[in-house]
This record gives structure tokens, sequence and C-alpha cells, in this order.
């Protein structure tokens, strides 16, 4: 060794101390690390646990929310949560289903996920008492009642262009474009900016009145006087997180999930064409707002967008589709409405139907006495109401 060497050479003690050092922080970084890992849920416990979906359920005369699995078993969620003991997660029971959804991503959702893995867990014959068959509860609507209700209107291309023969209002509604924008279209400032080379026409919204909500199993009662009643089998969104101005692009993080609705629709008018169209005629009679069953949350809907479909009547297939065929898509629905109100958790836009409603076909096919709607979309649910006149 030279002399330069030398100079550069660390004293022992040093070498010592920097190897003290290192190995007290790696230490250090072990503990952490393992404590991190204790802290984390199991990746393998959170993939055992199956999708599910949340509804509102009578049992008794008392009101509650459950989780559903396989569309046959209810879990109450507040008797569960008092049942099984985890107190690293344990949340305050929601009082309702609007409550569920303003604290989903608070504790309640890993409440949840506790309650199945439990279940899971069990062995096969072992049905706590917290565990319903869904055929011994009343199913409520899944939101009892939302704020506000929202529906698109004629968001589907086909439709449009089965529709266009039998609208009211302006004579330019009777020209069937699939969608297309007419000439002369334009931005509808603060609400909508339509890009340069967007084809489409603008979002058209409308209030339902959420008073004509019903559940699944529930009668739709034909007005009286009133004889041109047809169906629209519809997804309709669930707000998560309040939603005021939203971007499209932010939209998908105020959706909590989807359900359905039928848009039960009055096709007879107000008996004149004074400011056009009559929308609280047509669209909100008591009864005309079938909401469920249950709401699917977004997480078990990989793409909202490719869903199929069914409209049946009397076991007769009348509608057959897919979101695919969709004008607007859920996050432009939601910006747009966003512009107009500010949502809230639990609310609902209705997002329109595909080809196949009765006023449209030759001759119409309207709502009788004794029918059975079913109405069906895959992965979110079936909603299923007979048809009663008013007594």
């Amino acid at each position: 060794m030279d002399k330069g060497q030398a100079v550069n050479r660390p004293l022992p003690f040093l070498e010592e101390l920097a190897v003290e050092r290192l190995t007290l922080l790696l230490v250090l970084v072990l503990l952490l690390c393992g404590a991190c890992t204790e802290a984390q849920p199991s990746p393998e416990r959170e993939q055992v646990i199956a999708p599910f979906k949340l509804g509102t359920f009578e049992h008794d005369g008392t009101p509650f929310v459950g989780i559903v699995l396989d569309e046959s078993s209810v879990i109450h969620l507040g008797e569960a949560d008092a049942a099984i003991e985890a107190p690293a997660s344990r949340a305050e029971m929601p009082a309702d289903m609007r409550d569920v959804i303003s604290r989903y991503d608070h504790g309640v959702r890993q409440r949840i996920g506790e309650v199945l893995a439990t279940l899971s867990e069990m062995n096969d014959g072992d049905r706590p008492d917290w565990v319903y068959d869904l055929a011994e509860l009343r199913v409520l609507p899944p939101v009892v009642y939302p704020m506000t209700m929202l529906n698109m209107a004629v968001n589907y291309r086909e439709h449009d262009i089965e529709m266009a023969a039998v609208r009211e209002g302006a004579p330019d509604q009777s020209v069937p474009t699939g969608g297309e924008a007419l000439p002369g279209t334009e931005s509808a400032p603060g609400i909508w900016e339509r890009d340069p080379d967007d084809p489409r026409w603008n979002p058209y919204m409308f209030l339902k009145a959420t008073a004509s909500i019903i559940a699944d199993g529930e009668p739709i009662r034909i007005p009286s006087g009133r004889d041109r009643i047809e169906w629209e089998c519809e997804m309709a969104i669930v707000i998560g997180d309040t939603a005021r101005r939203v971007p499209p692009q932010r939209a998908s993080d105020h959706i909590f999930g989807y359900t359905l609705q039928n848009d039960v629709s009055d096709r007879g008018g107000r008996g004149d064409t004074r400011y056009g169209s009559d929308w609280l005629v047509t669209k909100s009679h008591d009864t005309f707002a079938p909401l469920g069953p249950f709401i699917t949350p977004k997480e078990f809907v990989p793409d909202p967008h490719a869903l199929g479909v069914w409209f049946i009547l009397n076991g007769e297939v009348l509608q057959e589709g897919s979101t695919a065929q969709m004008i607007h898509t859920v996050e432009e629905m939601l910006s747009y409405g966003s512009n107009l109100l500010t949502l809230r958790p639990g609310d609902i836009i209705a997002t329109g139907t595909p080809p196949g409603s009765g006023s449209a076909r030759t001759p119409p096919i309207f709502l009788q006495p004794g029918d059975v709607s079913v109405c069906s979309y895959e992965g979110i649910g079936t909603l299923t109401n007979p048809i009663e006149g008013v007594r």
C-alpha cells in the first residue's frame, strides 16, 4: 500500500461505527416493513369475497340495508356487524342506503368485506341468524328516496329513429337523425360545450318525480282514463360523491354503482300542444318509476357500456340491445347533470332505453292490467312489476 492509499483509508473505529449504523438502519427498515404488512388487508382475503349487491329491505316492519348474494340470500348488515367482532375496522352502521353510499369508502366497504369473509369461513349448513332468504323479505326501493332523479331522453340511436314519428312538439323533432345533431346545433354555455368535431346532439335531460318510485314487485298502476302507457327499460347511475360541475374525465369518481329503472311513460298527451311536450304528464304519474331491485357497486361493473339489455312483457322479448348503443356515456351524462344541479349521494340518473318501445310499434302495444313487465341489464339485475288498473 502506498502513502496516498493509507491517507484515504478511514480509521478502524469509524469503519465499525458505519457498520453498526447500517445494521441498525436495516433492522428499522425490516421492522417498519413488517408493521406495514400487518396493517394492510390480506390480498388473498380480499380475493375470496364474491361480488355482491346492496338493497333496502323490510323484515317484521323494520327497514334495513342488506348485502345481496347470488340474488337469493340477504345479509342484514346491522345484525351482522353486531354479531362479528373486528375492532380494528368497526364503523358506525349506516342508517339507510344514502348513508351507506356516503360512507362506503370511509369504513363501510371494509366492514362489508369482513362480514363476507366471516361468512365464507363458516361451515356449510351453519347459516347465522343475520342471513335471510330473499323470499322472506319485503324488497323496498334501494334508495328511499333520492333527492334528485334525472332521466336522459332518447339516448340510444335506434330509439331516436323509432320515436321520431310519434313525438309531439317542434316539427324538426319528427326527423329521425340517429342521435346526430341537426344543423345549427350549438353549445349550451355553462352546461354543455360541444367539441368542434362532435356530430352528436346535445344531451337532453328531464326531472322525473321521486314520488313516482316503487319497488321491485310492486304494481305499476294505469291512471284512470289513460290508455297509452308504455315501458322504457333503463340502467340508472347511482351517485356516490357530491357532484357539482364535474368534467367528464372525473365523473367516474362520483359514481357509486348502478341499478335499474322502468321509465314508464304516458303517451296520451295533455290535449293541446302549448309549449310542446308535457314531461310531467308523460313521465311522473304515481308508480311510473319502478326502481331496483338492488344496487351493484361500480367495482363489479367493469364496463357499463358493454351490457346486454332485455325487456320482456308477458314472456315476449320486446326490447333487446346493448349499452354500447348509447349516444352519450355515463360519464358525460353525470357531467351534464352536475352542470344543472348539484347531485348528492343516492341521487339517480336514468340513462335512456334501447329500441323496442310500445308506441313506436305497428300496431302500438301499451301496458294493460294483468300484464307483467320484466326489465333486465346484464350484471345489474332484473326488475319485475305487474300491471294493475287504478283502484
